[in-house]
């Protein structure tokens, strides 16, 4: 790459011939001055220091996106810790059978049927910021009882499910509030650049995490390594406290709980874009969720991973997920984002129809290849949705839009994580994968083929080009202090 130009190294001094005829005869040449053509130091670092350094406009330039980035990176390399030691928790401490492990992810999953609607309405009434501080530091200690309970022999199943139900419960309305809080950062128009970034900041600690996770496990046993997942949430309380955004709340609004709650879902039913959406995941959550609760035992049961193993195949999400974040934007921009969704639930069926097939011998490539297609896959779907859902809504609606996308989005995965468990048990490790893997790949071909509503989909919308911008009384600007 050549230098910039306000820091271009000086051209090498020609030598000089005594004859002045251009001879380049060695034997006549005048010896250049000593050091002649060399770049100096200064300029040679800030020819480098120029080369990288961020562009001019780029979001981690801006102190407040800079400051959520390195939370959400904290947070996610927590994330990959929990995301191990919780399941081999189940697996192999408690020696969960399929149908428990299923049990486990559907208590997870409980509080986004209940709890979605109610809290899109609520978060349209209130700042945050502060509700996705608090949903931190709730995360934190619900990952720090877990240990607890092991130390005082309290440890079994039915606490595993009551704190997956408060742990889905924090993230349907501090995961809600989180998205919102981005729109605020950053603004609608850079809404992909913000997710790509968020993306790969998640997936640099998918690299680093699960190798660590899976060492950490192995030397300290599972549930002690949550604590230090809940460390780096603290971290990340620490990071968000004091964070200014500037928020606009919507007036207070005559209407009552339930006429609000029918307005969040008028207008989803209303935005084709939307509900468009929110049927195509919602069945690709259906699969997902019956091929994830039965991963971890074949991994362990049938290909005879260890826990070490476990965590270095999971090295392989994170390969798949800084690719896609490098790549997704540019992706999006070349195909368009609706395009771009059907490719990457195209690639995630891809890898769990491998995994489904994976011999023995084989087994740690084939559980990497299978991560590595979900990596990709997943970040190359959501970065891409949930850009396009923000940027198609008014800014009152956007807590219940969230939370109602979130709803009818997750209502199909609890019975797949059941249906999941089920097929396990009954009929071998490897069938929901299988199942998974053939079920998208047929989603993706007819969405594709039949339903041009997303595949047309080439350029972020805004909710004037459908209709929805509307009048309504002057936002309330405020400053969202976490305190």
């Amino acid at each position: 790459m050549p230098a910039p130009e306000n820091s271009q190294a000086p051209a090498p001094v020609p030598p000089v011939w005594p004859d002045n005829t251009g001879s380049q005869d060695p034997a006549h040449a005048s010896v250049p001055p000593c050091g002649a053509g060399l770049v100096p130091p200064r300029s040679f670092f800030q020819s480098w220091r120029d080369r990288l350094s961020l562009p001019p406009h780029d979001l981690l330039r801006q102190a407040t996106y800079r400051r959520l980035f390195v939370s959400i990176l904290m947070s996610s390399l927590g994330g990959q810790i929990s995301m191990l030691a919780l399941p081999l928790t189940a697996a192999v401490l408690l020696q969960a059978t399929p149908t428990q492990m299923g049990l486990l992810t559907a208590a997870e999953l409980a509080p986004f049927m209940l709890l979605s609607l109610p809290c899109g309405v609520w978060l349209d009434r209130v700042r945050k910021l502060p509700i996705y501080v608090a949903g931190e530091a709730m995360l934190a200690l619900v990952l720090a009882s877990v240990p607890l309970a092991w130390w005082l022999g309290w440890l079994g199943m039915p606490w595993l499910y009551a704190a997956g139900f408060v742990l889905g419960s924090v993230h349907v309305v501090a995961g809600s509030a989180s998205q919102i809080v981005l729109t605020q950062v950053v603004g609608r128009e850079r809404l992909v650049e913000a997710h790509s970034k968020n993306a790969l900041a998640s997936s640099g600690a998918e690299v680093v995490g699960p190798g660590l996770a899976g060492a950490l496990i192995k030397a300290v046993g599972a549930p002690i390594a949550l604590l230090l997942n809940a460390v780096m949430l603290l971290g990340s309380v620490a990071i968000l406290r004091g964070l200014k955004v500037q928020e606009t709340l919507a007036p207070p609004s005559s209407q009552g709980f339930w006429p609000q709650l029918k307005e969040g879902l008028q207008f989803v039913a209303r935005t084709p874009l939307l509900w468009g959406m929110a049927a195509m995941l919602g069945v690709w959550q259906f699969f997902h969720h019956g091929a994830v609760v039965v991963q971890i035992l074949l991994a362990t049961r049938t290909l005879g991973l260890s826990e070490q193993d476990v965590g270095l195949s999971f090295v392989g999400l994170g390969v798949g997920t800084v690719a896609a974040s490098v790549f997704g934007k540019r992706l999006s921009q070349h195909i368009g984002p609706g395009p771009c969704m059907l490719l990457g639930i195209a690639v995630t069926g891809v890898g769990w129809v491998a995994c489904s097939l994976a011999p023995a011998a084989e087994g740690f490539w084939f559980f990497a290849l299978m991560l590595i297609c979900f990596g990709l896959g997943a970040v190359m779907i959501f970065i891409n949705f949930l850009s396009l859902r923000q940027a198609i809504t008014p800014t009152p609606l956007l807590g219940r839009m969230t939370s109602t996308m979130r709803w009818l989005m997750l209502l199909p995965a609890g019975p797949g994580a059941l249906l999941g468990g089920w097929l396990g048990e009954h009929a071998g490790l490897r069938v929901p994968l299988a199942v998974a893997g053939a079920g998208s790949l047929l989603l993706a071909l007819i969405l594709w083929w039949r339903v041009p509503l997303i595949r047309d989909v080439k350029v972020l919308p805004t909710p004037a080009d459908h209709g929805l911008a509307r009048a309504a009384a002057p936002p309330l600007e405020v400053d969202a202090v976490s305190r």
